[in-house]
């Protein structure tokens, strides 16, 4: 099966020795990830969304990789945000929220980016209520991590590392 999401065309640029840049990995967060670690731990944990961005981007630093992050509680500003992702960055990782479960507009932008793209979801929602269960943006994406809370975030960054490392060997 071939790995969708390559993009040969994003510049990638080079540090003062002239190496290249680190791959940049933005990592998305849609409505209501503001509120971690303190609406519904039980499901989300304990960590603050500080907390699991700061985990993330020391794994991204491991692997060689830049992370930003982008948060929002509304839905345009998450299309825009994917947008401009697909044209500045070589991945994203993207936890929609409950727009997983309803933003046609969220997974058309999704699906129009040309980089892998990992969904994250802190909390498994395929053992949750049966509205979480459906996802729309599920058939855009690269790879789907649920159930692992913060660790799904390093496991994220471990797998766009390797879609990045496989399509630098094609």
């Amino acid at each position: 099966m071939a790995l969708r999401g390559r993009k040969d065309d994003v510049p990638v640029e080079a540090d003062a020795a002239g190496e290249p840049a680190p791959s940049l990995i933005r990592i998305l967060h849609g409505p209501n990830l503001n509120l971690l670690g303190e609406r519904d731990p039980e499901h989300y944990g304990s960590e603050t969304l500080a907390e699991i961005e700061h985990l993330a981007m020391q794994r991204g630093e491991v692997l060689g990789l830049a992370t930003e992050f982008f948060h929002t509680n509304h839905e345009g500003e998450l299309v825009e945000a994917v947008q401009a992702a697909g044209r500045q960055a070589q991945g994203i990782i993207i936890n929609p929220g409950a727009l997983t479960h309803y933003s046609r507009a969220l997974a058309d932008a999704i699906d129009a980016v040309d980089i892998p793209v990992v969904e994250v979801h802190l909390s498994n929602i395929h053992a949750r209520d049966e509205w979480r269960r459906t996802s729309v943006t599920a058939p855009c994406v690269t790879a789907i991590i649920a159930g692992f809370r913060q660790m799904g975030y390093v496991f994220a960054i471990d797998a766009m590392s390797g879609f990045l490392n496989e399509f630098a060997a094609a």
